[in-house]
């Protein structure tokens, strides 16, 4: 794949990114690596190797889901800035 300046134009439009001057030159230059490092991993021979499913051996475990009590309702509200007796107050966001 060659990487030509119609290439970086609209990679940078539609990552919304503006490359000028030695930006672009740079840009150009890391691009033509990538693409190179991905041509030559193409080369190598994967006949005999079977597709991953997984990256690694080991099994997802999961902790159980215990509900605790870690604070309680006046320990939250303590360091609120502004609070209306049970509840936090803050400013109102919607208009009707």
């Amino acid at each position: 794949m060659k990487i030509t300046d119609e290439l970086i134009d609209h990679l940078s439009h539609l990552a919304k990114l503006k490359f000028e001057g030695d930006e672009r030159v740079a840009i150009k230059k890391d691009m033509e690596k990538i693409v190179g490092f991905i041509d030559k991993l193409s080369e190598i021979n994967t006949d005999q190797v079977e597709p991953l499913i997984f990256m690694t051996e080991e099994v997802k475990t999961l902790r159980e889901d215990i509900a605790i009590d870690s604070i309680n309702q006046e320990q939250a509200l303590r360091n609120a800035p502004k609070r209306d007796s049970d509840y936090f107050r803050i400013p109102k966001v919607l208009d009707k």
